[in-house]
């Protein structure tokens, strides 16, 4: 077993299996995507909540293993080596479970390097994009009377839509008949603004006939059902 006390968060969330990966987490889209490739994968971990309520993810131990103060974070007490290996930022995260496990990413070059191609869409374009619609539309934002911000990234959410529902034509997954850590990582996304943000009417979402599709597949896998409500917010 490995002794993960070196590692100061473990002071504020303390290992009770310090022999399976431990999760620092909230269930918000990113984080979802984290806890359902855990479920997905059967890998032993441990779940530990992070409540932005109470300012959690400022605590210099967390902050001890994520500089940036976001979630997720995992800390591996099997990593590389055998070594214990902290990891922050979701699509790492996802693309260190895959390699671990040898799970949900293709294992010849292209394919692999095709996922990650739509990984990134989702971390660099989906995220950010659908994260400003929230915004706009459920916080402080609503209250703005110029909509022109709004409705600048409600215009670039269909974009994108527009591009995954066109990849989404024919496929059972965006790497085809295989689900991958990319529908893991895009579709947390879809569930937030469609479900929590209300914002399925505002960017037409109807328009999008595949990403729907896939959506209603992947929010009824039992590996999801159970990850979007870990860690339990109690």
């Amino acid at each position: 077993m490995n002794e993960l006390s070196a590692f100061p968060i473990t002071r504020k969330w303390r290992a009770q299996h310090p022999e399976r990966i431990q999760l620092y987490s909230l269930p918000t889209p990113n984080g979802i995507k984290v806890s359902v490739m855990l479920e997905e994968t059967g890998l032993p971990y441990e779940p530990h909540l992070v409540r932005f309520d109470t300012d959690d993810q400022m605590s210099p131990e967390f902050l001890s293993l994520n500089p940036n103060n976001k979630i997720p974070a995992i800390l591996d007490p099997a990593g590389p080596g055998g070594k214990p290996l902290g990891l922050f930022e979701s699509g790492a995260i996802l693309l260190y479970l895959a390699d671990k496990s040898g799970q949900f990413i293709p294992q010849d070059a292209a394919g692999r390097y095709e996922t990650v191609q739509w990984l990134m869409f989702q971390m660099g374009g989906i995220g950010p994009m659908f994260g400003q619609v929230g915004f706009f539309n459920k916080f402080a934002g609503k209250d703005y009377e110029d909509k022109r911000p709004r409705d600048r990234y409600v215009a670039e959410s269909r974009r994108l839509l527009n591009v995954l529902d066109g990849r989404l034509a024919g496929r059972t997954w965006i790497m085809g008949d295989a689900y991958t850590i990319a529908d893991m990582a895009v579709f947390p996304w879809v569930r937030n603004l469609v479900g929590f943000y209300e914002a399925g009417d505002l960017v037409g979402i109807d328009d999008f006939p595949h990403v729907m599709r896939v959506y209603k597949t992947f929010i009824e896998r039992p590996a999801v059902v159970k990850g979007i409500d870990i860690p339990s917010r109690g």
